[in-house]
């Protein structure tokens, strides 16, 4: 057995159902991110036009000087339509399927950290390494799709034709050579605009990027200040992220890869009972999402969220929750809880 293999064997018994192999060459479709940028439509996210993250998202070795290749990884989470709408008390929110359970940032650093210990076993000597998962200056999907794992779908996925898009990416950068797998060149989108029809806010865009200012992603995690007011109705039901754009698509019909215990479903996570959410302090919201993706966005955002949620479902059960709201919260949630009100009111007038 090559190394290679052994090495993509022991990813899979970690978790890893995909593996590839690349080069650490400047990224194909850097020139698309670096116009990405230039434009503005990452929005409030500046870290990612730093200069220094720009240099080493061009140039791998800048990260790892002795980088020969890069691992890429991929590990599957929950389908999104695994849990139902209606399976939530009313009023009920949605929370995107990756944030289900526990974070992935806290649960893949050991099995990649395991990982470079089995190849450094193997080869009988310390290797330069340098992991990440969705924390470093790298373009993982266009590493991805090099590393023959799929390819980049019109909703800016990555995308497996066997086994959809619900997955998380993982990349370790090596200091020893290995033989590079063939990169996946085959665009299976088509004449397929689902994605694009079905995305809420309308945020993607014909370049396969999207504009971050109007992704629901974006605005109920990234987005630290208020949700601009004509985007509020757009949201719908979701309180944490968005998975519309990849329970449209038609690959994912093949995501049926069994998940890490640590991605299942927390109780009331995926389908929240929003107006209880209006009432969690900060020692239960710290509770509820103990090594949950959901704290990135801290409970003022969450809650913010929540609020948007619940002038969106119009149900006037909500008044009275938002109404004790603005009593005691910060400005922000003040004025999303007064947007929902609103929101309710004219809706019962009408």
């Amino acid at each position: 057995m090559s190394l290679e293999q052994a090495i993509k064997d022991q990813a899979r018994r970690l978790g890893f159902t995909l593996a590839g192999v690349t080069i650490p060459e400047p990224p194909l479709y850097l020139s698309t991110f670096e116009r990405w940028l230039d434009a503005g439509r990452h929005g409030d996210m500046h870290y990612l036009a730093d200069d220094r993250a720009r240099a080493r998202r061009a140039d791998p070795r800048l990260i790892l000087p002795e980088c020969k290749s890069i691992f890429v990884l991929a590990a599957p989470y929950a389908d999104p339509k695994s849990v139902e709408a209606s399976d939530g008390p009313a009023p009920a929110g949605r929370v995107a399927a990756y944030a289900w359970g526990d974070d992935y940032h806290n649960i893949f650093p050991p099995k990649l950290q395991g990982l470079v210990a089995f190849i450094e076993e193997q080869v009988g000597q310390p290797v330069p390494n340098r992991y990440y998962s969705d924390t470093g200056p790298i373009l993982e999907r266009n590493l991805a799709q090099r590393a023959g794992l799929g390819w980049i779908g019109k909703n800016t996925c990555l995308i497996n034709p066997k086994r959809g898009s619900y997955f998380l990416l993982a990349e370790i950068l090596l200091g020893i050579e290995l033989e590079p797998d063939p990169p996946f060149t085959t665009d299976h989108c088509g004449t397929c605009t689902r994605c694009i029809e079905a995305c809420p806010t309308g945020c993607i865009l014909s370049d396969r990027t999207i504009d971050a200012r109007r992704c629901i992603s974006y605005l109920t995690i990234e987005l630290k200040g208020d949700i601009p007011e004509e985007l509020r109705p757009l949201l719908g039901n979701w309180v944490f992220g968005c998975d519309v754009c990849q329970m449209v698509c038609p690959w994912n019909r093949f995501a049926t890869d069994t998940i890490d215990e640590a991605f299942s479903p927390r109780p009331d996570v995926p389908r929240p009972n929003l107006i209880h959410e209006l009432s969690l302090s900060p020692e239960a919201f710290n509770r509820k999402f103990k090594n949950s993706p959901v704290k990135r966005t801290k409970r003022r955002g969450y809650l913010r969220n929540v609020a948007v949620n619940l002038g969106n479902l119009q149900d006037s059960k909500a008044i009275q929750a938002l109404g004790n709201t603005l009593e005691d919260s910060g400005s922000m949630m003040r004025e999303h809880a007064s947007w929902a009100i609103e929101n309710i009111k004219k809706t019962q007038n009408e």
